[in-house]
């Protein structure tokens, strides 16, 4: 490996645990999927904010407008991250799930009855619920379906369900079972050669990967920020021609983007501490926050999480009773790293339980991609063992939890 190519990888792991206050627990953290650890900036950002910025927005004195300049910085920062052009393309809200079902309440408007979406049965429910909803209204929803074999969407399948009056397609970048990427430049342009719009569920590839919403050409993209790092809310990006063109849910005088998508105002607090997740990802690289430091921050972060992740999805390779779910390369461009996986003679629940007592702090179950579960027919299995691993694990943490699961696997 070259130098130059060293130094852009390279690590601090001390440093980097550091910064996150929550991992003085003694549980081994390995439910990142589920939602992060929280940088100690973005906690500092949150009380700097209520101690110096603690007003109304939109009044002419002093503070507020102060307080309104500090928070369209961190939003400006989140543009940078997104790859956005213009603010208007940036809504923050609580989560993730609650953005979608304000998408589809206003994407809902503009359709007619027999106008058609798809959706798959790999999605988290966020991403499926709020689109099935709109059956009520006479719309037609279509389901693009796993391959069981494969453990994949085929692109074949998708391209025979796009008819006539489908009008929007929506899917997963990353499965948050099965951590495949999947290959989202190729999908969106499918659906963009029949006039299809796409929404993306970005939230279990966000944590791992810089965004780039230019470069997918997707319409609208959502992630968690509880799960990057930051406050418990979400971001919904979309282009600013179609925002502009949706109709809100905020009173009717309410007609910019993002406020007609923010009833009750966007939390004031949680939106400025955003911008900590942005200057610690331009930190790792020891750079200004740009999009060349976000790159090599977050080729720093895909490369030791590979690294941690390589002797556990090996150690579950050649596991003769367990099968991994999900792909079984460690490959960057194939998956993140989040492992599922199951045994063939112990149920999930018993083997998480039982790394719980371990003081592994892992999971089982269908983590609300409740139609893959079932699709897969793990239902009964009480869903996967899912191990989802964050930059600011280690090695040494993965050693003992193939330890545990080599020594538990072995009593049966």
């Amino acid at each position: 490996m070259k130098m130059i190519d060293f130094l852009v990888l390279f690590m601090d792991i001390n440093w980097v645990r550091s910064q996150f206050p929550g991992l003085g627990n003694p549980t081994v953290f390995l439910d990142n999927a589920g939602g992060s650890q929280t940088l100690q900036t973005v906690i500092n950002r949150i009380g700097h904010y209520l101690i110096h910025h603690d007003v109304q927005l939109g009044a002419n004195y002093a503070a507020s407008v102060q307080a309104k300049a500090a928070l369209q910085k961190a939003t400006e920062s989140l543009l940078v991250w997104l790859n956005a052009a213009h603010l208007e393309e940036v809504v923050v809200g609580p989560s993730t799930t609650a953005l979608l079902r304000i998408l589809s309440l206003s994407f809902g408007q503009t359709l007619s009855k027999g106008d058609e979406i798809i959706i798959t049965d790999v999605d988290h429910e966020s991403n499926r619920a709020c689109w099935l909803d709109l059956e009520k209204q006479g719309m037609v929803v279509k389901t693009w379906c796993i391959n069981r074999e494969s453990q994949r969407l085929e692109s074949d399948d998708l391209v025979a369900l796009i008819g006539p009056r489908t009008r929007l397609l929506c899917f997963t970048h990353v499965s948050n079972v099965l951590g495949a990427i999947h290959p989202i430049e190729e999908w969106v342009g499918l659906a963009h050669e029949r006039g299809v719009q796409v929404c993306v569920d970005g939230v279990a590839f966000a944590p791992h990967r810089l965004l780039d919403v230019q470069a997918w050409d997707v319409d609208y993209y959502l992630f968690s920020t509880y799960k990057t790092f930051g406050p418990h809310q979400a971001v919904l990006y979309g282009k600013k021609s179609l925002l502009e063109a949706l109709p809100g849910i905020n009173h009717g005088f309410i007609t910019t983007s993002p406020y007609k998508f923010q009833p009750g105002n966007v939390n004031y607090e949680l939106a400025y501490s955003l911008q900590a997740v942005v200057e610690y990802v331009a930190q790792l690289a020891s750079g200004p926050v740009n999009r060349a430091s976000l790159a090599s921050g977050f080729k720093q972060i895909a490369a030791h999480e590979r690294t941690v992740m390589q002797p556990l999805l090996h150690f579950l390779n050649n596991e003769p009773k367990v099968t991994l779910v999900g792909p079984e390369s460690d490959a960057e461009r194939d998956r993140v790293a989040t492992v599922s996986f199951i045994h063939h003679e112990i149920d999930s629940r018993t083997i998480a339980q039982a790394a719980n007592q371990a003081q592994f702090g892992i999971r089982f179950g269908d983590f609300y991609a409740v139609a893959l579960i079932d699709a897969l027919g793990l239902r009964q299995r009480h869903g996967v063992v899912r191990v989802s691993l964050a930059h600011y694990n280690t090695a040494d943490e993965m050693d003992r939890l193939i330890r545990f699961l080599s020594e538990f696997f072995d009593r049966y």
